[in-house]
């Protein structure tokens, strides 16, 4: 029996002589929704950038359904291995700023990666793609380009590209922090939705009721630690960290 959908554990992460993360572990089991908070600068951004290493972590253990995941660093750089290119095709990650490819439709959109990353064919693609966008409430808006697009249907666009991959995990990166306020809550809605579906997910927010209502756990970083995690009741509601506590009651006004 799988004990932790993905997690790590003692993750470090250095640039020079600034250390951005120092020795993180934490885990997210089957359908869980982890919310990472804190202040801008915590580490919560580069944490995640580490789990489906777009940023390749200086040290720590890294696994995905209990199974490491091996990753090895040559001139600087993360040598490609098909595990690893196995590995991130597991996991769906949505950016704050939607990154949507500006001269295709929102259905082409969602069909690049499938196409070119996973190999499938484009029928199966195609048929992929539309029932993610059906899933995000875009079906509609299929053939519009970004430009034609409001912030709130482009991250849903971008939620849609995440989820046709049917990944084990999703992990969001601020995903409302580029939105107009008004545009917020469709893209939220959206990703209660996926917890209600039963989705993995570690996401980065700002949005604290949010992340009250949604979370299975929620971990508080603080300068590159994690200071406090718990239910939303624990953290919110009970925090044993002074720096937590001052954090969410700062962060609830």
């Amino acid at each position: 029996m799988t004990r932790h959908q993905i997690s790590v554990e003692n993750l470090r992460k250095s640039y020079g002589q600034l250390e951005v993360l120092k020795g993180v572990s934490l885990a997210a089991d089957k359908g869980e929704v982890v919310s990472l908070i804190g202040s801008s600068g915590s580490g919560k951004s580069t944490l995640l950038r580490c789990l489906n290493l777009l940023e390749v972590p200086t040290s720590g253990a890294l696994t995905l359904e209990d199974q490491p995941v091996e990753y090895v660093v040559r001139n600087g750089a993360l040598n490609e291995t098909r595990a690893i290119r196995q590995y991130r095709a597991s996991l769906g990650m949505v950016f704050q700023n939607f990154n949507l490819w500006r001269h295709m439709t929102a259905a082409q959109n969602v069909q690049a990666p499938l196409r070119h990353v996973l190999g499938l064919s484009k029928s199966e693609a195609h048929e992929r793609a539309e029932r993610a966008l059906e899933q995000v409430g875009l079906f509609d808006r299929r053939d519009h380009y970004p430009s034609q697009l409001s912030g709130g249907q482009q991250q849903r666009a971008a939620i849609a590209r995440a989820l046709a991959i049917e990944p084990k995990v999703l992990l969001f990166d601020e995903p409302t922090s580029a939105l107009d306020p008004e545009l917020v809550k469709e893209v939220l809605n959206v990703i209660v939705k996926l917890a209600e579906g039963g989705a993995t997910m570690m996401l980065v927010t700002h949005e604290m009721r949010f992340a009250r209502e949604v979370s299975s756990k929620v971990a508080f970083l603080d300068a590159g630690q994690i200071e406090e995690t718990g239910p939303p009741s624990q953290v919110f509601d009970a925090p044993s960290s002074e720096r937590c506590a001052q954090f969410v009651s700062s962060a609830s006004h």
